[in-house]
């Protein structure tokens, strides 16, 4: 790699991790352990000015002389500083009240998955824990500005986020889920260390949870939009900050009209597949009583959360012993399961860069009977393997690019490559039963309903009610779990199109490929060329599995 590429791009992740100071440690990454993000309206200018500048320097690199991989580092920064810093300036946070994945449902997540290697990370905690009071005071700032420019959130993420901080501050300070951290390593007096731990909770994240609760309760929620106008279309400039939305979350330029008729047409290909399962499943080919089968009948939901777990370990086993006949490359680090009351249904932590913890998925059993027995292996596939741990395990243990391509997720490649392996589990055999595979249509339609309930919503004025309503009738889903998934994209816009156009397109390059290479095919070499070079925009992909081609078909020429 050219000097000044090398210099910028370890610039770009050094930048990226001082302001994503919990990605970094996540990841292992420890030199900001004693910070949380900044959520002011200052440090937005800043990283929106930061991230103008890398791109432009990247823009101004001649390409002339890079190699392969040089220019897809050159166009990886270019394209993502720039989404970056255009969805920066939609100022979401003015109106960035989220009851799915806000700091107030997530740090409970997060806390104790923060490995505290030595005592140098662990004594930086009480700081850490003090920027996180400071990050909620800045939020309480940023929406009292949205009110004043007229941006707001809708009422039921306003109710919904009070009533979290309502049950937070209801624990006792001593039991604060916020003190649940890993084991500290290198300090001589835990108890003392654990006292100011607490020290900082009560006197200064609690008080800064009870200000931004009074601030949402008091000012934000009489100014709410109401429910029946959700959307970003209801905005001022909503048309804009959707489109920003759009290109970040996907890299694919689509309007959003192309994307509602794209999961429109899902729909009802999806429509096809459960009459023609339906019959040896659940004994009917309707397919609104298939639908209510798998919604409402007993004997195809859990009842334990032990269970789901399990569940998902032997879908992993299995998995686990197929990948080889598939993927050239391998993950050197594990992945496991575990069960969490918190967060959305289920979701996946990369391992640590310095090894001290491996690949994670989570599912969320505060609900046993809320799972179908039939999404358990989806779920497992996408999540585990060879879903999301394939992709960013490799990734991250990749040793010939950049660091911060190692840790980039750019959702359109991320989630479209978990989507994906749904379908490569079917053609790898890893489905235990016919309706292990109607789990696999489950996921679909949910996917498939969410480009048209997000474009619904943002761009075309439907309201919540609208959005759930023909999402209960177009999925298996009950009404309760469509609920919180349209609240979801609500207050997440565009972040749902991801997994459906992410999985198209990456099928659309494998359909491609498949048919110029014929019987040379190789799909351990089409994975590769996939995964083996890290996260990278879906115009980018397609122009490396392009060059994966020539080279394929040059050396059988040869």
């Amino acid at each position: 790699m050219t000097d000044d590429l090398q210099r910028l791009a370890a610039e770009y992740h050094d930048f990226r991790m001082e302001i994503w100071p919990t990605s970094a440690h996540m990841l292992g990454d420890y030199r900001f352990a004693d910070r949380y993000e900044d959520a002011s309206r200052a440090a937005e200018d800043r990283e929106i000015s930061a991230f103008r500048a890398f791109a432009a320097r990247a823009e101004a690199l001649p390409s002339d002389g890079l190699t392969a991989d040089e220019r897809i580092s050159r166009e990886m920064i270019a394209l993502d500083a720039t989404a970056l810093a255009d969805l920066a300036e939609a100022r979401l946070e003015e109106f960035g009240v989220d009851p799915i994945f806000g700091p107030q449902a997530s740090l409970a997540v997060r806390i104790p998955k923060m490995t505290l290697p030595s005592a140098e990370v662990s004594e930086a905690m009480p700081a850490k824990f003090r920027g996180i009071a400071r990050m909620f005071r800045d939020k309480a700032d940023r929406h009292r500005e949205g009110v004043a420019n007229g941006r707001t959130p809708a009422d039921f993420a306003c109710r919904q986020t009070v009533a979290q901080l309502d049950s937070w501050l209801a624990i006792p300070a001593a039991q604060d889920p916020m003190l649940v951290t890993a084991e500290p390593a290198g300090i001589a007096d835990i108890d003392a260390w654990r006292a100011e731990l607490l020290r900082t909770v009560r006197d200064e994240i609690r008080p800064a949870l009870s200000a931004y609760r009074d601030v949402i309760r008091d000012e934000v929620l009489p100014a709410a939009r109401p429910d029946d106008k959700c959307g970003l279309t209801w905005l001022d400039d909503g048309e804009e900050a959707y489109a920003r939305s759009i290109t970040f979350y996907t890299t694919l330029s689509m309007s959003p009209q192309e994307i509602h008729e794209v999961g429109l047409q899902q729909v009802a290909s999806l429509a096809a597949e459960y009459r023609a399962l339906g019959p040896e499943t659940v004994g009917m080919s309707d397919l609104e009583g298939i639908f209510e089968a798998m919604r409402s009948d007993p004997a195809l939901h859990h009842t334990s959360a032990q269970d789901i777990v399990d569940a998902s370990v032997a879908a992993m086993d299995k998995a686990k012993a197929a990948m080889g006949d598939w993927f050239g490359i391998l993950p050197k680090a594990d992945c496991t399961v575990e069960a969490t009351p918190h967060g959305a249904i289920a979701y996946y932590f990369a391992p640590a860069k310095d090894g001290s913890r491996g690949g994670v998925f989570f599912m969320n059993t505060s609900d046993p009977s809320g799972w179908g027995r039939y999404q358990i292996e989806a779920t497992a596939y996408h999540e585990g393997i060879p879903g999301h741990h394939l992709q960013l395990a490799i990734s991250t243990e990749l040793e010939d690019v950049p660091e911060f391509r190692k840790r980039s997720f750019i959702p359109a490649y991320g989630e479209g490559w978990g989507l994906y392996t749904e379908r490569l589990a079917d053609e790898m055999g890893l489905y235990s039963t016919p309706l292990d595979r109607m789990g696999m249509l489950s996921a679909d339609s949910m996917r498939a309903c969410r480009l048209v309930v997000d474009t619904g919503m943002h761009a075309l004025g439907w309201s919540r009610r609208q959005a759930i309503d023909y999402m209960v009738a177009n999925s298996p889903m009950r009404e309760s779990h469509v609920a919180a998934e349209i609240d979801r994209y609500a207050v997440t816009p565009g972040q749902a199109l991801a997994y459906m156009l992410g999985r198209l397109e990456i099928q659309r390059i494998r359909r491609e490929v498949e048919a110029e290479l014929g019987n040379r095919f190789d799909i351990k070499g089409f994975h590769d060329a996939v995964l083996g070079s890290g996260a990278m925009p879906l115009p980018t992909l397609a122009r490396h599995v392009r060059a994966w081609v020539e080279a394929t078909s040059g050396a059988a020429v040869g």
